[in-house]
Formats: structure tokens, sequence, C-alpha cells
């Protein structure tokens, strides 16, 4: 993508900067630089490297289908944090603790002040409504959202016979979308959200 003036540079970072409205952050890179007639170029692509450039770093998010410069088959994974909490919630409620990993990975990248524009908080994305159905009080206390989070996917794992894809896709689209569509609902965020837990779930379990 490329602009020749300063106003529309910042137009086109203005929307980069707009990605930040969804959770599952995982940095992208984008690449900024200025060529002899100077036009200033933003791209995913990595330029030359005998021109001078800059890194620019924007959240990437697993429900965000058009955020496709990552692969979700080499995104780091992280199986230290919060192990002792989710290890608990796994016991108490035969939830696989892989599952448990791969929805907190792809809700809130294992930050436990994330808030999304729709009212989601925390490490696994609770909203207002489904925290006092759970008796969830402080969603940014990390051991009560695990706690609460892996009730409510195991509650929707035995609501769909203990299938992954609609668990996942109850979980990012609420279970009446499911019914109502006898399936994964035909929502790109929630396909790609459906997509990409199921290789961090994999990915979990193989380690």
């Amino acid at each position: 993508m490329k602009s020749g003036g300063t106003d529309q540079c910042l137009w086109m970072l203005a929307g980069l900067l707009l990605l930040a409205a969804a959770t599952a952050v995982v940095q992208a890179d984008v690449y900024k630089w200025v060529d002899e007639n100077g036009v200033v170029t933003f791209t995913n692509i990595a330029p030359p490297s005998s021109g001078e450039y800059q890194v620019l770093k924007f959240p990437c998010y697993a429900s965000d289908p058009k955020c496709r410069s990552l692969s979700w088959e080499k995104v780091p994974l992280d199986t230290r944090s919060f192990r002792r909490e989710i290890h608990g919630a796994a016991q108490a409620n035969a939830v696989d603790e892989s599952l448990i990993r791969a929805i907190i990975h792809a809700e809130s990248a294992y930050q436990p002040d994330a808030q999304s524009p729709r009212g989601a908080q925390g490490l696994m994305q609770l909203m207002p409504v489904t925290q006092r159905e759970l008796k969830v009080f402080d969603p940014f206390d990390p051991a009560a959202n695990i706690a609460g989070g892996t009730r409510y996917l195991a509650d929707l794992l035995l609501e769909f016979n203990g299938d992954i894809s609609l668990a996942a896709a109850a979980y990012n689209a609420g279970p009446g979308a499911v019914h109502k569509y006898g399936g994964v609902p035909p929502y790109d965020e929630t396909r790609e959200y459906v997509k990409r837990v199921k290789i961090l779930y994999r990915r979990y379990q193989n380690l």
C-alpha cells in the first residue's frame, strides 16, 4: 500500500491501529520506508535489506479474518503462564488443559487485563452477562477468570457433545448462533477463530 502525503500516511496508520479493537493479541510486523521519490510505503512484506526501513508492530488477532500476516502454525506458544490456575480449572471441569490454553491464547494472548470494545474482559474474554452467570466478580483476576471461563467452556462442550469446533464457535459467536445455523455460523470472524483455535489446540496437545 502506498501514500504520497502525510495526511494519507496518518490515515493509513490510524486504520492499522484500529486492529487493536479485537482480542487475542499476537504481534505482526508492518514495514515502512520512503523511496527515492518521497513516496511512503507500508506493507507486511519485508523490503530488500539494502535499503533503510522501519519495522512497526501491530497486533494481530485470532478472531480477525483480515489478519493473515501470521502463520498460526508457527506463532510461539506459552506453556508456563498461569500453569497452576489452568491445571486446577482443567481438573475441576474435566476440560483438556491444551484446549484451555488454546482459548486463552486466541482470546487474550495471556494478557489478564485484556478488554474488547464489546465488553469482554480478562484472559478468557468473558462478557459481563457471562461473568454474572458464572459469579466471576473480578474478571481481571487470572484465577477467577480462568475458573469461570473454563466452566463456561465445559458447558459448551457438554451442549455440543464434545465437538471442539462447535464449542469454539459458540464461545466466539454464542451458542444461539450455532444452533441457528446447525453448525459453525457463516461469519468470517467465527470461522477464522475456530480454525485458529483448532490449530493452537493441536499444537498445545503435541508439546
